[in-house]
Order: C-alpha cells, then structure tokens, then sequence
C-alpha cells in the first residue's frame, strides 16, 4: 500500500502543476487545453529551479505574444522578430511548435546543408589533407583552411542556434519536434521548455584537436540546449535524440570517429538553478555536461541542478558529468551497457553530487563499478540504488562501494549537503523504471 500510495504521489507532482489564471488565446492560435498547459509554471519546491522567485516561463504572456510555429523562421519570429537580438527580448511570451521545424532551413522554407553554410574557402577534403597528422603533427591546426573552417562555423551558429529571451515558454503541440538546431538559453531568466522531440544538432565543421586523448579527437560545437549564465529553467519532458544520423554512422578521420554531434543539455558557463525532469535521453554519447572547466573561479557557488525522473536509455556518458555545483539526482532509470558505453556519473572538480533511489538496467559486461567515474571530485552521496544487471533479479546495490572496491583512490561518502527543494517524497526505488518509462519524454503530457 505505501508503494501505490508513492506512485499516485509522483503521479500527482507531474501532473497537478501550479497554473496562471490564462488569458483567452488568440485568434487561430492553440486549442483551451493546449492554453491552460503552456501557462503552467514549476511546482513550488521542485527542485533547483523552484529557488527563489522560481520559474513561470512565459505564463503571463499577453495574446498576443502567444504564437504557434511550424517553422524556423516563424520560430524566431515569435521569439522576438530577429535571431541576433532575441536574447534580449524579456517580454513574457508563450511558443507553442507545431509539426517539424528544421534548423536547416532557410528564410524562404528552402532546405540547406552543409555545403550551402561553408565558407568558400573551406572544403573538407583540403582540410583531411592539410592537417593529417601523418604530416601535420600534433599541432593545433592554423593556417588558412583552419580559418576559413572557423567561418563557416559561424555562418553555421547565426543559422542553427536559436537564441532564447527570458520570460519564455516553448512548448510543443503533440509530435512537436526540433531538428538540426541549439536553443541557447544565454544570459537569461525564467525559461520552459517541454514536451518537444529535439533530434540530431548537428554540426557541419568539427573542429580537429590533434592533443585530445592519446591520439586526438574531432570535436563539435552544438548541443541541442545549452543554458549559459542564466537561471530559473525548468526542461520538462522532451526527448533527445539523434534521429536519423546516429554517431555509429559517422565516417573515421585521421582515424577517429567523425564526431557530429555534442552534447543534449549542457549547464556551463555559471548557469544555475535548473530542473531536469522527465526527459528521455535516447541512444546519445554526450548527454548532460554540468559545468565547463575545472579552473575554479566563478562556477563556484553555481550549477546548482535538480535531474529527477528522467529516462537515460542506450546512452553512453555524462548522465550527468558534475563540476562544482550541488546536483541532485534521484528517482531516474536507466538503461546502459554494451559498445560504447564509458559511465553514467561523473564526479568533478568539487563537485557534490547527491544520487538517491536511482535504478540501473544493465547488460553486456558493464557492473555497478562501472557507472561512476572520478574527474578529479572528492565524494558523492549516494543512497537508495538499485541494480537489474542482465537477467538477474533487481537488487539493491551500494554503487559507491562496488566503485572503492574497483578503483583507486576511493570517493568519500558525504557530498556535504542535503537535498532540500523537492516537490515530493522520493518513490520506492523498485518502482521507478515503470513510473519513469510510462510518463518520461515527449508525447506525454495531453497536448
């Protein structure tokens, strides 16, 4: 009975869901039920973005900035009328995305690709052969090619990278879906974003960097939302995808992985006051980067993200990867193991990551020992942990212990906080995976 009663708990905390008094919508716009859910805020205490004055996004939009999108120029358009100066927009407005809308597509609705958004001095081909190792060395790439690669990034970013103004819900109508684009939620307040398929940002130019790992490696540039020194943004039941264009079928240069694609929901760059919640991530490498660099400076005191319910699924790393910041992750599941796979949290230069009633599907060879990995932290707190590993029973499973017992040195137990803005009490660790896989992603809210 405690287990039911935990459920229609966390049942009721996703769905009961603090509401604005909603104005009428305007003329051809969304449906009543539609209105009423894209002016919904962040529950009181859910997480770390209900600190504060909390997170209402765009609730108190007048009608008129209350629009409905089907492609990339009505996109910007709603967000303010010009891509460059979007950011700045702090009228409240509410966005909601119909259909598919493309990055890569131009003012006209024409479809464009790499070749179109290259620079005219750039060619791939050039690049391989000027900066081949073989005779280049394990030198930064410079030189006329590399420059023309980093301007033809840039012709990329003012295409793809959808900038995002404080005081802003985006929100999608049922099969909503963002493809080949970065929401950059930079140097802003008070976003939503929810219920949205975001598949394959990809970026055309990646950059070689010849003395990353032992033998380099490419780098791209674009996650798919990226929130940069800014606060109060609740990220709420969308799906990460690579869609169509999967890593496994990149090519192989200077023989490593042509890498195309970033992260899915990077915090960096003194960002904080986040809440993560019943997302699906789905067949990704880079998923979830908190914090961008180990200098100390002035990340210290930020990052502070709550990752609860969410479904990690065939993913590879960073679920999350932590520097500095107090993050709270609990009641997620995932689902890991096979080619590929490197961990799933990872603990960073001061970083103090409190894990709780989290539960890991496991197959191939990969072990509890395997989904921690140390980035120069000191200690995470872990509790509540449960483990499926192939066909065996669930069993509960002290993941910090089975990690000391694998590797040195060991991680301390105590992350020196305590969890304290939660919308409910934690579910029963058992019960999550089917809690997680009937209400995570896109798709499930009644849109």
């Amino acid at each position: 009975m405690r287990t039911r009663t935990a459920v229609v708990a966390a049942l009721t905390a996703a769905l009961v869901l603090t509401t604005a008094a909603p104005a009428p919508a305007a003329p051809g716009g969304p449906s009543r039920t539609a209105e009423l859910i894209g002016r919904q805020t962040l529950p009181a205490n859910d997480g770390w973005a209900a600190a504060g004055t909390g997170t209402t996004g765009g609730s108190a939009a007048a009608p008129d900035r209350v629009r409905v999108v089907r492609t990339r120029a009505e996109l910007v358009d709603a967000l303010g009328g010009d891509n460059a100066t979007n950011a700045a927009d702090t009228t409240p407005k509410i966005v909601y995305v119909a259909g598919t809308v493309d990055g890569f597509e131009g003012p006209d609705g024409t479809p464009l690709d790499c070749a179109d958004l290259a620079d005219p001095e750039y060619s791939l081909p050039a690049y391989l052969a000027a900066y081949d190792p073989a005779t280049w060395g394990r030198v930064t790439p410079s030189g006329p090619l590399e420059a023309a690669r980093v301007r033809s990034v840039a012709n990329q970013t003012r295409q793809t990278q959808i900038n995002v103004g404080s005081n802003t819900t985006i929100i999608g109508l049922r099969g909503a879906r963002l493809t080949g684009l970065t929401l950059m939620i930079d140097r802003v307040d008070n976003v939503i974003v929810r219920n949205i398929e975001f598949a394959d940002a990809r970026d055309c130019f990646p950059a070689w960097s010849p003395t990353d790992g032992d033998t380099g490696n490419w780098n791209s540039q674009y996650d798919q939302i990226s929130v940069r020194r800014s606060e109060h943004v609740w990220i709420d039941h969308n799906t990460f995808t690579d869609g169509d264009n999967p890593d496994s079928a990149q090519p192989v240069y200077f023989g490593r992985p042509w890498q195309v694609h970033d992260g899915s929901l990077d915090v960096t760059h003194t960002a904080s006051l986040v809440t993560v919640s019943w997302n699906r991530f789905t067949g990704r490498d880079k998923v979830m980067l908190i914090g961008s660099s180990n200098t100390v400076g002035p990340d210290v005191g930020r990052l502070n993200v709550t990752v609860r319910h969410n479904l990690f699924d065939g993913t590879l790393q960073r679920l999350p990867r932590v520097r500095f910041g107090q993050v709270d992750v609990h009641e997620n599941h995932y689902r890991l193991g096979g080619p590929g796979f490197a961990y799933a949290l990872g603990v960073g230069v001061q970083s103090a990551l409190y894990a709780e009633n989290n539960f890991f599907t496991l197959t191939g060879d990969t072990g509890p020992a395997d989904l921690l990995y140390d980035w120069g932290g000191t200690a995470l707190t872990e509790r509540g942990t449960w483990v499926r590993q192939g066909d065996r029973l669930p069993r509960p499973v002290g993941l910090l212990a089975a990690y000391n017992a694998a590797h040195d040195p060991d991680l301390g137990g105590d992350a020196g906080w305590t969890p304290t803005l939660r919308a409910s009490r934690p579910l029963p660790t058992p019960v999550v995976p089917f809690v997680v896989e009937a209400w995570a992603g896109a798709g499930r809210l009644p849109l």
